[in-house]
């Protein structure tokens, strides 16, 4: 089981997991669900909703900016103002640790009246914002940064459409700039990647009403007057249920089954991932819930072997790269990352995060400038102290470690999982066989 201190969580080893879960609605979904929720005219009711540390720093700026919005559980309800109704605060607005309220507020901002000053806590403003503040620009807005970081002031203003190729694939910078496009004076605003990333913004425009087109690399979107509220169901999150499918692979005679998780092939990199290594699992039940692909996923217990990542791969999987690193521990051979620059930047630079959790509990990882390779040794590693590095992802590796290790990990900065996934600990407790 797992033991709480003021400061860490204990988690002894297990012999197995065994169960179902359903796992909080998807994070990125929920974001969005609230922004567009406000922009539209009219309630919006979203079920499922995923409540987290981030996604409730979401409600309460869209609160500031004169928005209701009232949370009960799973449900939330978005009174919105219309896309050019959110009123400026005379506070900041805190962002907290939530990077993608950050980038894709000051798109729905810049074309608003009057300035906002965005401000997030001490491992956001250390996370780049000028990718987001650069094509806005171009769109005509004013906006300053901080040395490139929050805080970041937005003055409101007229826009204009453009064409935008990132130099980075990002699903925030190209959610950032559809969001402005709907304010601007002419249109259509395109984004044309250099690799595929996470389509959720694209999908909820289209629900709302909105005049998108989309396709693999590419999405535009024509300014809009109104937009339809919302009503519909967040399936569950596939980077909740990562780790817990993992988990399942990787511990004797287990059998792990999460039920109503999101597959949406632009976030589940990890699943293939897994597949050409060797795991079991079964995906069933497939239906479409607003727009977006859900399914349930069952796996089971299954002998590894080693594979590479490159930059290819690594949009569709950027934040489950950390868990692939531990689970590379314990596939036989050689693994490698390549290309996943991008991991430097995260709530961590998550490359030398992982290499340190990971070597703190006997794994043999060493980092790149890119990405990391993991020596894989069929067995359980020794366990030992994981520092999350204020990272919820990285504390969620520290847990699963000890689960898998011989003689437990204790977990530092255990609270942070709160910023995706509050629930965790107790989950992976009840799955204990």
């Amino acid at each position: 089981m797992s033991k709480k201190t003021d400061t860490a969580v204990f988690v002894e080893p297990a012999q197995g997991l065994e169960g179902d879960v359903a796992v909080p609605g998807d994070k990125s979904i929920s974001h969005r669900a609230l922004l567009l929720g406000a922009l539209a005219d009219g309630r919006s009711e979203i079920r499922g909703f995923g409540s987290s540390a981030d996604t409730l720093s979401t409600a309460s700026v869209l609160r500031q900016l004169g928005v209701e919005v009232r949370i009960d559980g799973e449900v939330a309800i978005v009174e919105g103002v219309g896309v050019r109704g959110l009123k400026p605060s005379t506070d900041q607005l805190d962002c907290g640790n939530a990077g993608t309220l950050l980038r894709l507020i000051a798109g729905v901002l810049a074309g608003q009246d009057g300035t906002f000053d965005l401000i997030g806590d001490e491992s956001l403003s250390r996370r780049p914002v000028e990718r987001v503040v650069a094509p806005l620009r171009l769109m005509g807005a004013q906006i300053t940064s901080t040395d490139g970081c929050a805080p970041v002031t937005v003055v409101g203003g007229a826009l204009s459409a453009v064409s935008y190729e990132p130099p980075v694939a990002s699903a925030q910078v190209k959610s950032s700039v559809l969001l402005a496009g709907l304010l601007t004076q002419n249109g259509p605003t395109e984004v044309r990647e250099p690799r595929p990333t996470r389509d959720h913004t694209e999908r909820m425009l289209a629900a709302a009403g909105a005049r998108v087109a989309f396709g693999p690399g590419r999405a535009a979107v024509w300014p809009a007057t109104s937009l339809q509220p919302l009503a519909f169901e967040i399936p569950g999150d596939f980077s909740s249920a990562a780790p817990l499918l993992a988990a399942g692979v990787l511990m004797s005679g287990s059998r792990v089954r999460v039920h109503g998780v999101g597959v949406n092939p632009t976030r589940t990199g990890f699943l293939s991932v897994l597949e050409r290594m060797g795991a079991r699992m079964s995906i069933f039940n497939r239906r479409s819930v607003a727009g977006e692909p859900v399914a349930d996923i069952e796996v089971s217990s299954s002998e590894l072997t080693a594979t590479a990542i490159g930059a290819s791969e690594v949009p569709l999987l950027i934040d489950e790269l950390p868990l692939f690193a531990l689970v590379a521990a314990v596939a036989r051979g050689e693994s490698t990352v390549w290309g996943a620059e991008e991991l430097r930047v995260k709530e961590s630079d998550r490359i030398t995060a992982v290499t340190n959790a990971l070597r703190a509990v006997g794994v043999r990882i060493e980092p790149r400038p890119d990405g990391f390779s993991v020596r894989g040794v069929p067995t359980r590693p020794r366990g030992g102290r994981v520092e999350s590095a204020g990272d919820h992802r990285i504390a969620m590796i520290g847990a699963l470690a000890g689960l898998l290790s011989r003689g437990g990990v204790e977990v530092e900065g255990a609270d942070w999982v709160t910023v995706s996934y509050p629930g965790f600990f107790d989950v992976l407790d009840s799955l204990r066989i």
